[in-house]
């Protein structure tokens, strides 16, 4: 058994350096993930050019691991062995706050980095805390006793299960905040990892018209839409994209307008107004526009649009991703395209914000391999 873990950390902006740690005593109620794939996604990217911290960050909030050590305390708590697969939430809930009491723990203070900064969120932790290793970007991880995990079904491979936390956003934001279902008909807006899952979540409940948009350098992610139930992809700098909307909707206009375009401008957020049905539209939003100057409230109030915000994951939604994951109805695997070992972390990141390579929809780093 090794005595030190190889870990990437973050020591100031856009800067990673690989240093040792010792391995961390377990406590009975503790335990140590050998990590097998990181995830990583966009919110990786602005953390890394613009870290909220200065203390040093093991990066990595999408986290595959085997359990290699654990207490007795720790495996009687979560019905779970020595080797068992597991998927590990960023979130770390306090189980006695009242939104914890009523499962909804991704708001729990405990866990909330903008507003406690002494919050406990695998990725954005300091590695200055106790258990030190608070992230997946390193060979292994610290579980404390009130860890948020998921057993990974055995038909599913470790990098295949590297997908559940943008899976599980596309579900949360889809099918359990909007609300789409059967029948509906779903502009999707950002053909990324978010954007696909939430074709994959809307086609599963039965939406009718699934519309995709994106630029021109999207077209192999356009066309991975497709492949997974997309009904109409357009891009639109080459098309007009309310028009396309209301061609594919008889000039009815959308249901769901699903926002995945991760701080585009407000042009995303005017067609949504504008594609949706005459009448009670829904429209979800990531919370990446600081500001909004005229703002179309008397069309939005007029229309009677709901506004709803796409924030996390909730353990149902995370369940269910794990579950599609192992129906393997959708070729699920074509969404992760890249694969990075630990000593180039800092190129995966680039290599996600659009930096370093082409045609990357998500990126896996694998501590314990090199990159291909």
């Amino acid at each position: 058994m090794a005595d030190q873990v190889i870990a990437a950390v973050r020591t100031a902006p856009g800067t990673t350096e690989l240093r040792e740690f010792a391995r961390p005593d377990i406590a009975e109620d503790a335990a140590l993930l050998r990590v097998e794939v990181a995830g990583i996604c966009g919110t990786d990217v602005k953390m890394y050019a613009k870290p909220p911290f200065t203390d040093p960050v093991i990066m990595g909030h999408e986290n595959i691991g085997v359990i290699d050590e654990a207490g007795p305390k720790f495996l009687e708590r979560h019905g779970v062995a020595i080797g068992d697969r597991i998927f590990v939430e960023h979130y770390v809930a306090c189980y006695r706050c009242e939104w914890c009491h009523l499962g909804e723990y991704r708001h729990c203070e405990k866990t909330d980095w903008r507003t406690n900064p002494d919050a406990r969120r695998y990725g954005y932790t300091s590695a200055d805390n106790p258990g030190r290793l608070w992230g997946g970007f390193a060979q292994y991880m610290y579980l404390p006793w009130n860890a948020v995990m998921h057993r990974v079904p055995d038909n599913v491979s470790a990098e295949l299960a590297g997908l559940v936390t943008p899976l599980s956003n596309g579900i949360e934001w889809a099918l359990i905040a909007a609300g789409v279902g059967y029948d509906d008909t779903v502009l999707i807006q950002g053909p990324g990892q978010q954007g696909l899952s939430q074709v994959v979540a809307c086609h599963q409940a039965g939406a009718s018209k699934i519309i995709v948009t994106g630029t021109t350098r999207d077209r192999a992610r356009l066309d991975l839409a497709r492949e997974l139930g997309a009904d109409v992809v357009v891009d639109v700098l080459t098309d007009d994209p309310l028009e396309a909307v209301m061609d594919a909707t008889d000039g009815v206009g959308v249901d769901y307008v699903l926002d995945c375009t991760a701080g585009a401008g407000t042009a995303p957020t005017l067609l949504a107004i504008d594609a949706l049905k005459r009448r009670e539209g829904t429209m979800l939003i990531q919370g990446e526009l600081a500001a909004f100057p005229d703002f179309p409230i008397k069309k939005l109030t007029e229309k009677a649009i709901t506004i709803k915000s796409a924030r996390g994951h909730s353990y149902r939604a995370c369940e269910l991703a794990l579950r599609q994951l192992a129906s393997h109805r959708y070729p699920l695997e074509k969404l992760s395209t890249h694969t990075f070992g630990l000593p180039d972390v800092d190129r995966a990141i680039r290599a996600v914000g659009g930096e370093v390579e082409e045609d990357v929809i998500h990126v896996s780093l694998l501590p314990w391999e090199g990159s291909r």
